[in-house]
């Protein structure tokens, strides 16, 4: 998206920031409690969005200002004008990468799952490996990372784990991770030092907000409580808090077992189940436009969108994308913009030219 682009969808946004305050100044706007609440956060992104462009083009016209009045002798002034310049063009840079999240559900928090593929203790490993990163990850954003549910290898590492990620645009970030991921590497479970391959696949849906419209009827549910398994202390082990919901239309399975009580763990896995439903009916929809086209969509889960190589040589590299880079260690330390930059950009940019 070009910055000519970004500066006209700003006015858009702009022109909705007015109408949506104006709404609020309405008599009974606070009457419907819930259509309300919507409304403020709408108008709460939308603004998160405006304002820094705002702020950006001030500083734009600031600096305009004082470089058409200074000295051309000034060499002092003209190294800070140059100075503040080079700083505005690096917040519009990150201002363009923002305007790239402007999908319906970018703004919420992401459910994220990560699941061990075949290999053993050497795939729980990597498993446990990508858990740290999206961890780190989430640190360095400010975001807040619940564990819902996680199976740690019998050996060493995660069989499969399920996180819930707060904070703003969490989904909108993390939606480049879906897929899978591919690991090679002197194996450190093998003695003879063989270099081997390991998968794990990652998936990731929003999280809705309380007044989504999916209706969740309870006779069609199947709902289990069972012991906490694994670290957790004495209370998670010794009382059956630990929760699993069964729907039996789609056979979908969700549980949650890091809360200390059954309540939370069983609103963490409504909240879940009820997400996943809303995406399996998006992807009926998607399916059917696409049959309707005469196109059969690419199902991202089966497929290898990132290789991440740590013998012969150290690189990670986006299939999708083309990105590539030799600092593994900084990666998996969550260090990712940069990937999921470039993801996201290729996909606005092949999105544009349809």
């Amino acid at each position: 998206m070009s910055s000519l682009e970004v500066i006209f969808d700003v006015d858009n946004k702009k022109k909705l920031v007015d109408e949506l305050s104006s709404r609020m100044s309405d008599p009974g706007f606070w009457n419907d409690t819930e259509k309300s609440s919507q409304t403020v956060r709408k108008l709460k992104i939308l603004k998160s969005a405006v304002e820094p462009w705002q702020e950006a083009f001030r500083e734009y016209l600031e600096l305009k200002e004082l470089a058409d009045i200074t000295d051309a002798r000034d060499a002092g002034l003209l190294e800070s004008l140059a100075q503040s310049a080079e700083s505005l063009i690096k917040k519009i840079d990150k201002l363009e990468f923002a305007s790239l999240l402007d999908g319906e559900f970018d703004p919420n928090n992401a459910i994220l799952s990560i699941n061990a593929g075949a290999g053993g203790t050497e795939s729980c490993d990597w498993v446990g490996m990508l858990f740290r990163m999206y961890n780190r990850w989430a640190e360095r954003r400010g975001c807040n990372v619940k564990v819902i549910d996680v199976l740690f290898g019998e050996e060493a590492g995660i069989k499969n784990a399920m996180l819930l990620v707060e904070g703003e645009y969490a989904y909108g970030y993390l939606k480049a991770e879906r897929g899978v991921h591919r690991l090679v590497r002197i194996s450190p479970f093998d003695a003879n030092k063989r270099r081997h391959t390991s998968f794990a696949s990652v998936d990731v849906i929003p999280e809705l907000e309380d007044g989504a419209a999916v209706d969740i009827n309870e006779k069609d549910l199947v709902i289990e409580t069972y012991r906490s398994s694994g670290p957790g202390g004495q209370h998670m082990q010794k009382t059956d808090s630990a929760v699993r919901i069964t729907h039996l239309p789609t056979g979908i399975v969700v549980q949650s077992q890091n809360e200390r009580s059954q309540h939370q763990n069983k609103q963490n896995v409504l909240r879940i189940l009820k997400a996943r439903l809303y995406e399996l009916e998006q992807e009926k929809k998607e399916k059917e436009l696409a049959s309707l086209g005469g196109q059969k969509k690419k199902i991202e889960w089966g497929s290898q969108i990132r290789s991440y190589v740590m013998h012969p040589y150290n690189m990670v590299k986006d299939h999708r994308s083309g990105y590539e880079t030799g600092n593994v260690g900084s990666f998996m330390d969550g260090e990712i913009d940069s990937a999921i930059e470039a993801y996201l950009k290729m996909q606005k940019l092949g999105s544009s030219k349809k």
